[in-house]
């Protein structure tokens, strides 16, 4: 059974979405992924993605609505579109490197795996 992690998928006032790079000591490691993570026992898919923002970025969002879900080998990721509340995050507890990357951009990062298929529906139309 696979293991749910959500994400969230924010863009910037100029259309830049806001990616995080893995950290060197995490699994899949120095690979571009929008940020997240699992949800506690018990916790709402939403509860847990701010939660996790929260902790690992020190920032606030509002969850908009549900993006993607789709399951990569032993992981089910859901992403959510939300937005930022307050100041863009400046560091994170488990990224090497945060940026906000246009959509013509985005695929130019070396995205993890489970990322992919949310990343290929938000380009459709630029496939």
């Amino acid at each position: 059974m696979p293991i749910n992690v959500v994400a969230a998928i924010i863009q910037d006032e100029d259309g830049n979405f806001f990616c995080a790079k893995r950290g060197s000591w995490k699994y899949t490691p120095d690979k571009w992924e929008f940020p997240g993570g699992k949800a506690e026992e018990g916790e709402s898919l939403e509860l847990a993605l701010i939660r996790e923002i929260k902790e690992e970025l020190n920032v606030d969002i509002k969850i908009l609505r549900l993006f993607d879900s789709s399951v990569t080998g032993d992981i089910k990721l859901i992403c959510f579109a939300a937005e930022l509340l307050g100041d863009k995050p400046l560091f994170s507890t488990d990224h090497s490197e945060l940026a906000w990357v246009s959509e013509k951009e985005l695929s130019k990062l070396d995205w993890a795996e489970a990322d992919l298929p949310a990343l290929r529906k938000l380009l459709m139309p630029f496939c």
